[in-house]
């Protein structure tokens, strides 16, 4: 449990001035400028912790991202650890000023986090009750009548969160087709996923494709927070094949949590940015700021709410309202 005492509260730092960062740039309709905020202060506080840190999920390839690029490597030296970042998970939602929008981090010993490509996954996403006994393929109404018993409840009760996007206009129908309705989202499926497996968000599923690397980062809060996630890696390319094969990955394979995250000291934080389903957004108030986040380990068995006041001028009161 070394990792994840060591690092429990400073993961929280990092996606804190993260979302700082990124909020100050919500709602003003440049993406490019949130991602770039969210990720400069991500790195920043990232190169001052006490880790042999290396980035395997990030911003990109090295050539494709000036920071937090797959293999950059992070910290001021001490155990050695794999990280998976996404300095800003929905960046047009941000930017747009919408809700959902988080800054996420994953942390594990080396090699604990798989190297997932930058590509599509198919994925199925349920909470604690359904885990291990739903099936990426089995039929769209069998796996939503197993949620559904397994919740103690039936398949009407239901709602499934899809991204809104045209090629989920088959599975949006089925879905509907067996009962259950479906919450679209723009963005953001790690922090729905996230959602998936915590009691009372009203979400009780997540199906269809989307990345790859948020697969991975989704699968770490999921291991921590005993829900489950299985994906499947979907090519849209020779090349994208080519990478799998590089990897020793199939694209036939179903992959589950424990694949996907298979460390066995895990840390997982997110923060919000705007106001969302599990996360309020950053809130400023004269001289600073409140952010609300979640922090969880997979060997401690600890799963924390924090609410931070942060004071960023001399002489700011501090401003605390429940």
């Amino acid at each position: 449990m070394e990792i994840e005492r060591l690092l429990v509260l400073e993961v929280a730092r990092v996606t804190e001035q993260a979302a700082l960062a990124a909020s100050r740039l919500a709602g003003m309709g440049d993406k490019k400028a949130v991602d770039a905020a969210g990720t400069e202060a991500m790195r920043k506080v990232l190169s001052e912790l006490p880790i042999r840190g290396t980035v395997v999920i990030g911003e990109g390839e090295m050539d494709e991202a000036p920071m937090l690029y797959i293999g950059e490597e992070l910290g001021t030296g001490g155990p050695e650890v794999d990280i998976a970042v996404d300095p800003v998970e929905g960046t047009n939602i941000t930017a747009k000023g919408l809700p959902n929008s988080i800054t996420v981090i994953a942390l594990s010993e080396k090699g604990g986090l798989l190297h997932a490509p930058d590509m599509y996954m198919d994925k199925l996403v349920v909470g604690p009750p359904a885990a291990g006994k739903v099936n990426l393929d089995f039929p769209v109404e069998a796996n939503l009548q197993i949620v559904a018993d397994s919740l103690d409840r039936r398949v009407e009760d239901l709602v499934v969160v899809v991204l809104d996007r045209p090629r989920h206009e088959k599975l949006i129908h089925e879905i509907r087709k067996a009962g259950a309705r479906v919450k679209l989202i723009n963005e953001g499926d790690v922090v729905a996923a996230v959602a998936v497996a915590i009691r009372g968000t009203g979400v009780h599923a997540l199906m269809g494709s989307g990345g790859a690397p948020e697969g991975v980062l989704a699968a770490a809060a999921l291991k921590c927070l005993g829900g489950g996630i299985q994906g499947r890696f979907l090519p849209q390319s020779e090349a994208e094949r080519e990478r799998l094969r590089s990897m020793g990955a199939d694209e036939k394979r179903i992959y589950h949590t424990q694949d996907l995250a298979h460390g066995h000291q895990i840390v997982f934080a997110a923060t919000g940015i705007t106001d969302g389903d599990i996360l309020q957004g950053v809130r400023y108030f004269g001289g600073g700021a409140r952010t609300h986040s979640i922090v969880m380990g997979y060997a401690t068995k600890v799963v924390r709410f924090m609410d931070s006041i942060h004071l960023m001028e001399s002489g700011a009161r501090v401003n605390i309202r429940v």
